[in-house]
């Protein structure tokens, strides 16, 4: 079994400002610490971008990785226009040439973009593990962040199919 790590959309647009998403410190920060295992286990990274019109339009100020994520060179780069990170990208396609069928997914946002990877991955086949305490959100109004947070945490961990799976893991737990 092969494994790649995605980071979702951890740009400064979501990370600072009227957008920023709760606890994105910590949430970097963990990030960080699974991002350098999987590089000395020469497990590929692949970094995700998202871009639309307004504060994520490509190559603007927003669109940036956030200040504070650690990437290399090595590091590979994807940029999307919709939710799901497969969707009219070249995702999957990266994954088959490095032979991956188990995702280890993080990132920005919970409710958005990496709860429609995550599923996308599963339907595809792919094994995924949620870093639980490695995805973020913001407020939407009846619904506190952190509620959504546990939620797509609790929601996401039944839906494992019948040729893949979905685990659902804090990053202290997750062997890379």
């Amino acid at each position: 079994m092969s494994t790649a790590l995605l980071i979702i959309d951890v740009q400064r647009a979501l990370c600072t400002g009227e957008y920023e998403c709760f606890d994105i410190q910590r949430v970097i920060d963990t990030i960080n610490d699974l991002s350098t295992k999987a590089r000395a286990a020469d497990i590929p990274v692949i970094l995700i971008q998202h871009e639309e019109e307004g504060d994520l339009h490509y190559g603007g100020e927003g669109w940036q990785l956030a200040d504070g994520l650690k990437t290399s060179p090595q590091d590979l780069r994807l940029r999307k226009t919709t939710r799901d990170s497969f969707y009219q990208t070249h995702l999957h396609e990266q994954l088959q040439e490095l032979d991956a069928d188990r995702l280890i997914i993080c990132g920005l946002q919970t409710d958005y973009c990496v709860n429609a990877t995550v599923r996308e991955a599963l339907s595809r086949g792919y094994d995924v593990v949620l870093v639980a305490d490695a995805h973020s959100t913001v407020d939407n109004g009846p619904m506190s962040a952190e509620d959504i947070i546990a939620e797509h945490n609790k929601d996401l961990a039944h839906l494992t199919g019948s040729v893949a799976r979905i685990d659902v893991m804090p990053a202290s737990e997750i062997k890379v």
